[in-house]
């Protein structure tokens, strides 16, 4: 069987791939849906340069799908590029969003093709600590009370969970940043023949969002 896996890049759909090809998936293809809207329900929008370089750097196939981002119509977007491959899977990183994963099983579906999602309901600090042991991931984005602008380039490793712990105490968020909290970039997973690097870093706050931009993927 052929897979493509769903990517921005970030931990969840990095963890969810790698342990795709961990069972002995033949995964050959990177997806990402590319929004125009950053406040897309369905995809995330920051770096997502990344994942062609992901892509090369691990001998898979690079698929990107432009979208507008609207609500539910961003859907049809994803239908459409995945009716237009050869698979018979698809690998995503859904861990507790029920929007997100019921959208993406009504699409495989119709379609015809195999859903896998390794992380569903995955306990969240078993989560992040898997992400720490496997692989260099790194927060790109925070938007979440108790989330600020050093939390931006923060690697996930122990010392970043105990300080996730500690706001997640008081202020309710979840832990893997499934609300929306934050996002992240993976640099370096098993599957990765190489660590990937960038070149060029900004950030852009607003009073409730902020973000590390990076340029110059290698």
């Amino acid at each position: 069987m052929i897979w493509a896996a769903l990517t921005s890049g970030g931990k969840d759909s990095v963890l969810s791939c790698q342990k795709a090809i961990d069972s002995g998936k033949n995964v050959r293809y990177l997806v990402t849906a590319r929004p125009k809207n950053r406040d897309s329900y369905m995809f995330h929008s920051a770096n997502l340069d990344v994942v062609p370089v992901i892509a090369r750097v691990s001998g898979m196939e690079y698929v990107e799908i432009e979208t507008q981002g609207r609500k539910e119509e961003e859907l049809a977007d994803l239908e459409e590029g995945l009716g237009s491959l050869d698979i018979e899977g698809v690998i995503a990183g859904a861990v507790a969003s029920e929007y997100q994963a019921e959208r993406v099983k009504a699409i495989t579906d119709r379609l015809g093709l195999e859903l896998f999602t390794p992380l569903w309901h995955m306990n969240t600090e078993l989560l992040l600590r898997e992400v720490a042991v496997r692989m260099d991931a790194r927060i790109i984005v925070t938007a979440a009370e108790g989330l600020d602008a050093s939390y931006l380039g923060a690697r996930i490793d122990e010392n970043l969970i105990q300080r996730l712990k500690r706001v997640a105490a008081t202020r309710r968020i979840n832990l893997a940043g499934e609300g929306g909290e934050y996002e992240s970039i993976t640099l370096n997973a098993p599957f990765y023949s190489r660590p990937v690097t960038y070149s060029a870093a900004a950030i852009h706050s607003t009073p409730d969002r902020h973000e590390l931009v990076l340029g110059g993927f290698a």
